[in-house]
């Protein structure tokens, strides 16, 4: 199995900053993609960004300009830096990986438990 242990949410003011962390373990061979959701309760599931193994990024139009992507292969290990948030950034944010166990295996899919975030003053 593959966990996911999301970090860094809390309580900040409007233009203010965070940063997300979102840690994999397990059985883990490579990590195809990494990606950051959001939910708010009575609200469809919001894609943020998403990072391929190779770099590649991709954001949602909500974020772009504000949040950064990025990871580290070496650890496993994603991160969301998130900046001049605003109340209505406020959600739970999720983690999400595409996972290869073994090589030449098919990915599988895996979601954290999510982080709040609330942006109030």
């Amino acid at each position: 199995q593959v966990q996911l242990v999301e970090s860094g949410g809390g309580l900040v003011q409007p233009g203010g900053s965070l940063r997300l962390s979102c840690a994999a373990s397990g059985r883990i061979y490579s990590i195809v993609t990494m990606s950051w959701y959001r939910q708010v309760p009575g609200l469809q599931r919001e894609f943020i960004a998403a990072m391929g193994s190779g770099g590649g990024t991709a954001y949602g139009d909500s974020v772009k300009g504000r949040f950064t992507i990025s990871r580290d292969n070496a650890r496993n290990t994603g991160y969301l830096q998130m900046d001049s948030l605003k109340p209505e950034d406020t959600a739970v944010y999720l983690c999400h990986v595409s996972v290869r166990k073994f090589a030449g295996r098919p990915a599988a899919d895996y979601w954290g438990q999510g982080t709040q975030v609330t942006v109030s003053s």
